[in-house]
């Protein structure tokens, strides 16, 4: 052991940096590839990555060289940056600080092959307003397909139980990202919905380009027009377009619009019934007082044509059809108000967040969102997420009592 020799960080990168600084090939080099990240931030330095289809680098274009610069990169563009590689030793990371750039060629190669299927896929007509699907208007069962722990995942999550938590979400998790994505996010669309989903959110948070390349995937665009229920995606922010917006029943700047898109709202729903009730009760009281109108017509055509002892036997007649009418009528009021009472007093019921107002919670899994409801399912010293009526807790499991006779097994 003592004759091994033990780096620490700094003194490691500090060394790789005197390795490559001493080497002149990496002192006048030129690197050619597609420009993506570009920023320009106030302090008057430039910023961004080159790439090609493997890997990518960071380059730097300090400010007093950015005077010099015959061209200013643009994302997208293919060019070739002149300088020399140099270590970022507190990071432990390398990158090329440039002096020149010079324009490879008019249309990055990402950007052309991004025109070149979405033309050919509009060509094949799979853009076609007719081909888009109406969504449900009241979603029992709603899939989701992300990576699983992301914020885009928690926001879609924190839309749909604020606006309509009757709705269930199921997750179908798939990586959003690398050269791996597409082929398991086609699988992970496939999957939810042969479950018998109403509606499926494909959503993934911002990004640069490459990032959300895999969303340029012809077999994924091809995908969206095949599965059962209709679907919406929610990609990157309002600036980003992806083939999938192309072929996709509706297309949402974000996920959180995405779901949005999906669900009603609830306090939307509560008030569209009390305006139907009203609407009801108006329109039997109209008909009450139409049926009034129409007897008291009836009244004075036999006191016209009839003798004084006949009209004096129909007007006591319709006297008690009228008060058996109005009886009638007042008791359908009454009924259709107490019906109405019930479906409202159900609905509330039925609502996950009345029950929590009454001293109840829900409990659920921080990493996955499913819901705890057994203690089995809680092992010690797990962190949960607790709702609450008003507001939200995250607590650890000290300990955890199970029924005497429970047949349950603790999940690992």
């Amino acid at each position: 052991m003592s004759d091994i020799r033990i780096f620490s960080v700094s003194a490691l990168n500090a060394y790789m940096r005197r390795l490559i600084e001493s080497d002149q090939l990496l002192q006048d080099v030129w690197i050619e590839g597609e420009v993506s990240n570009f920023r320009t931030p106030s302090s008057g330095h430039l910023y961004f990555t080159l790439k090609d289809a493997y890997a990518e680098l960071r380059v730097v274009v300090w400010r007093d060289k950015v005077q010099r610069l015959t061209h200013q990169p643009q994302n997208g563009e293919r060019i070739r940056a002149h300088g020399h590689v140099n270590v970022y030793a507190q990071g432990g990371t390398y990158q090329l600080h440039a002096d020149a750039v010079q324009l490879a060629a008019v249309q990055g190669d990402l950007m052309a092959q991004f025109r070149a299927l979405w033309a050919k896929l509009e060509a094949e007509g799979l853009f076609r307003p007719e081909l888009k699907r109406a969504l449900p208007r009241f979603p029992r069962r709603i899939g989701v397909v992300t990576a699983e722990g992301t914020a885009a995942f928690q926001d879609v999550c924190n839309v749909l139980r604020r606006r309509y938590p009757l709705a269930e979400i199921w997750l179908s998790p798939a990586p959003v990202q690398g050269p791996e994505a597409a082929p398991r996010l086609i699988a992970a669309l496939q999957q939810v919905d042969a479950l018998g989903v109403d509606v499926i959110l494909l959503v993934r948070g911002g990004g640069s380009t490459e990032d959300l390349w895999c969303f340029n995937d012809e077999q994924l665009a091809r995908t969206l027009r095949t599965t059962r229920a209709p679907v919406i995606t929610g990609i990157g922010h309002e600036i980003d377009t992806t083939l999938v917006d192309g072929t996709a029943d509706q297309r949402a700047p974000t996920p959180s619009a995405a779901a949005e898109m999906a669900t009603p709202d609830i306090a939307n729903l509560r008030d569209e019934l009390a305006r139907y009730s009203e609407r009801m009760k108006n329109a039997l009281m109209s008909r009450l007082q139409q049926a009034r109108v129409e007897l008291d017509g009836v009244k004075q055509a036999l006191r016209l044509v009839s003798p004084r002892a006949r009209l004096e036997g129909e007007r006591q007649r319709l006297d008690v059809l009228s008060l058996r009418l109005e009886h009638a009528m007042r008791a359908y009021l009454q009924r259709t108000a107490e019906r109405l009472a019930v479906q409202a007093r159900a609905l509330e019921h039925a609502n996950p967040l009345s029950l929590l107002a009454r001293g109840y919670a829900i409990v659920s899994d921080p990493t996955t969102g499913k819901p705890i409801t057994s203690a089995a399912q809680a092992m010690p010293n797990a962190d949960l997420n607790v709702q609450l009526a008003s507001g939200y807790l995250q607590v650890r499991v000290r300990q955890r009592t199970l029924p005497v006779d429970s047949t349950e097994r603790p999940t690992r």
